[in-house]
């Protein structure tokens, strides 16, 4: 999977140019890196990480623990430094609790027998991970593939009605570049798996589609002028918003907008994969519109995941809570459980 990459240090002459081949979280950038632009771009939201790692180091004041309260969903939502992105992840989404309640768990998971398919199956994806990333490359000192290996091993053990399925590899990746810590990684990924997206990954991905469907749905209701042409076109959700969801938007958007969703997907759930959506379809409802074909619709889809729009995260992030209106949890509960049950009963 090849990833879009973006970067916090300006270009600094010829010397810097070789550095910046590779942005903060180990991702070769492309041959058409258009690095004027992003330096304008970065000399904007520089100024903004900047406050807010001053008020996050006031708010966290050599803390290792926090509680959630609506100042720091608050703070949530306009982005945690990285320096915090680890601890804040494990506390809001339960996964510290976990750790500490399971100690050595991990450890024995490792060290107990190995299904010999499961490993298999997970040795034949490694190297597919993220090769554009110099962290996970066999020359790289030290290597996250060997990390990666334990995280998705031990996720199979613990969890083998799901066992490992495509996918589950890059967001144990996002984990580990963010973490640098598996056991971190597996806690935060049983929080997702298990919690934050439940039947995502199991062999019927009943929870995926359920979700994929509730997109349409709501759509349909928020923006009926694109459900239209969906219809007309006879577009389903699963072929233009399948990897939205599967991946939580890695290889979708720029890695530093993925990490600004996942810092409210740890913290708020998996309404945050609505609003993302909705925002992007929302936002180029009239590109998506004037589709005159299937293939159309499909290539608009693409093309809506790029440029300045998702490129400019804390913006994007801005747009994400006010562009699709309110979506209550209860709604999503109703849609949920009226979509599930009509999937239920036409795979029946």
């Amino acid at each position: 999977m090849e990833k879009k990459s973006q970067s916090l240090s300006p270009r600094d002459g010829r010397a810097k140019e070789r550095v910046d081949r590779v942005d903060p979280y180990g991702f070769e950038r492309s041959e058409d890196f258009d690095y004027d632009s992003y330096e304008e771009l970065m000399s904007e939201y520089l100024a903004v990480l900047t406050r807010r790692a001053i008020k996050w180091s006031k708010l966290m004041k050599g803390k290792s623990k926090v509680q959630k309260n609506l100042k720091l969903k608050r703070y949530v939502r306009k982005g945690i430094p990285n320096e915090h992105r680890a601890l804040i992840w494990m506390a809001a989404s339960g996964a510290q609790d976990q750790l500490e309640k399971n100690p050595g768990y991990y450890r024995s998971l490792l060290g107990a027998q190995h299904d010999p398919k499961l490993v298999e199956t997970i040795c034949t994806d490694l190297n597919r991970t993220f090769p554009d990333n110099i962290q996970f490359r066999k020359t790289s000192s030290p290597c996250l593939q060997k990390a990666l290996h334990n995280v998705l091993l031990a996720y199979g053990h613990h969890n083998p009605s799901v066992g490992y399925c495509q996918g589950m590899n890059f967001i144990a990746g996002y984990l580990l570049i963010i973490t640098k810590d598996e056991e971190k990684s597996f806690w935060l990924m049983d929080a997702l798996l298990g919690r934050i997206l439940p039947d995502y990954y199991s062999p019927a991905m009943l929870g995926l589609k359920t979700d994929q469907e509730v997109l349409g749905e709501l759509v349909k209701v928020k923006i009926p002028a694109v459900w239209q042409a969906m219809v007309e076109h006879n577009v389903t959700w699963t072929l233009v918003a399948s990897r939205w969801f599967i991946c939580l938007y890695i290889d979708v958007l720029p890695v530093e907008t993925v990490l600004r969703i996942w810092d409210c997907l740890f913290y708020e759930g998996s309404k945050i994969l609505f609003r993302v959506a909705l925002t992007l379809i929302h936002h180029n409802q009239a590109l998506i519109r004037q589709a005159r074909s299937l293939p159309d619709v499909c290539q608009a889809f693409k093309q809506i995941t790029h440029g300045p729009f998702v490129d400019e995260c804390h913006t994007f992030m801005q747009k994400i809570f006010t562009e699709p209106g309110s979506l209550s949890r209860a709604t999503l509960t109703k849609q949920r459980a009226t979509c599930r049950s009509r999937i239920i009963a036409e795979e029946s």
